[in-house]
């Protein structure tokens, strides 16, 4: 276990009045539910959750850093694509899913106003009360002068003409976890330990849809276990069905099939964070960490397939950056040995280094309309990997 700072005493009483909740709804369900259950309430329960309470996440004062709080130049680089997208489509219209601090849309919309790329309108779908508050003030602060045209969605809209955006977004949807062993597959739920007063892993026989997931995505022949996420590849293809023109592009972390359900990787990739730290107990101060996922984009791609989207292009994060000019950015930053410069490049290197975010996190792009320049996939297209 890593050495994790212990919570304070009004943390402790919010993550006990988390388990407690989650305990009841273990009774009421005749002592198990789905990990993807637990994760669920863990994260997003009413005024409980993880992304529904009040307290920082995101940022130096939270539990992580997500990459638009990094470096603007990664919102600046990104919007070169949105703006290619945008200017295929005809209602030029953007919609981000969970916006975080509303950082990654205050640096596009600043990004595409100064080469009188605006789009149409800016919504964002965002579920948490308290985040939303925070990218509203992010937003009035640092992108006033495109305020105006910035809304709040708390249902996916009916239809989108130009890009979606979803960075570090289907990490976090509630996964189901599956393990085989022999020729039978598990489901690995919660339940509630009377004696030790703590949730615990309990199994049972995986229902048949699940296990015939495993059984075609797991290696052949070694007992297995991995998370399988349904809900990830449902909101993909809904977004697709609502996809009028243009693209949607996922930014995460994550692997290509072969890889994700490589046999080595036999533990799944099941990963909390709290305070800068990761670990990998979900039953740890339920509440007080982000529980995630690794991202299957052979699942994410294969369903915007079904949807009649196609895949554009699928790149480390990177490749998609420097194919997007975020070098050029930084080099109009400054002289390469003011201190201005040394500050903005030392986040940019651990965007694009191989060791911190560059080949972990990928992009995905799946397409409406055609025609779009995917400068982002210049340099690096792996789509033959999905």
């Amino acid at each position: 276990m890593v050495n994790l700072p212990p919570p304070d005493a009004d943390a402790r009483a919010h993550s006990e009045r988390v388990a407690a909740a989650v305990r009841d709804e273990i009774r009421r369900c005749d002592g198990w539910i789905s990990f993807a259950r637990y994760m669920d309430l863990a994260l997003y329960a009413p005024g409980l959750g993880y992304y529904a309470a009040g307290a920082t996440k995101l940022g130096a004062d939270g539990d992580f850093v997500t990459a638009p709080e990094m470096s603007p130049l990664f919102g600046a680089a990104l919007a070169v694509q949105l703006r290619a997208i945008l200017a295929a489509t005809t209602r030029r219209e953007v919609l981000e899913l969970g916006a975080g601090t509303g950082r990654l849309a205050a640096d596009v919309l600043m990004a595409l106003s100064a080469t009188g790329a605006l789009p149409a309108r800016y919504r964002i779908l965002e579920t948490s009360p308290d985040l939303r508050e925070r990218q509203r003030a992010t937003i009035a602060r640092d992108a006033a002068p495109c305020a105006a045209i910035v809304d709040w969605v708390a249902t996916m809209p009916k239809s989108v003409d130009g890009a979606v955006v979803a960075n570090e977004v289907l990490d976090a949807i509630p996964a189901h976890v599956v393990s085989r062993r022999g020729d039978a597959f598990f489901e690995h739920g919660v339940g509630w330990d009377d004696a030790l007063g703590r949730l615990r892993w309990v199994e049972q026989p995986a229902g048949a849809s699940l296990a015939a997931l495993g059984a075609q995505r797991f290696p052949p022949g070694v007992d297995y276990l991995s998370e399988i996420n349904p809900a990830a590849v449902a909101l993909v293809e809904d977004i697709g069905r609502r996809l009028a023109g243009g693209a949607a592009l996922f930014i995460d972390y994550g692997f290509p099939a072969a890889e994700y359900y490589h046999p080595q990787r036999n533990d799944g990739t099941l990963m909390c964070h709290y305070r800068h730290r990761a670990h990998a107990d979900p039953f740890l101060w339920p509440g007080l960490n982000d529980i995630t996922a690794h991202v299957d984009f052979s699942a994410i791609a294969d369903a915007g397939e079904r949807a009649g989207l196609r895949v554009a292009g699928f790149a480390p994060q990177a490749p998609f950056l420097m194919g997007c000019g975020i070098l050029d950015l930084l080099a109009a930053v400054g002289s390469p040995d003011s201190p201005v410069y040394m500050k903005a490049a030392a986040p940019v290197q651990k965007l694009l280094s191989p060791a911190e975010m560059g080949e972990l996190f990928k992009v995905l792009a799946l397409v409406r309309t055609e025609g779009i320049d995917w400068m982002g996939f210049a340099l690096v297209d792996r789509s033959g990997r999905l």
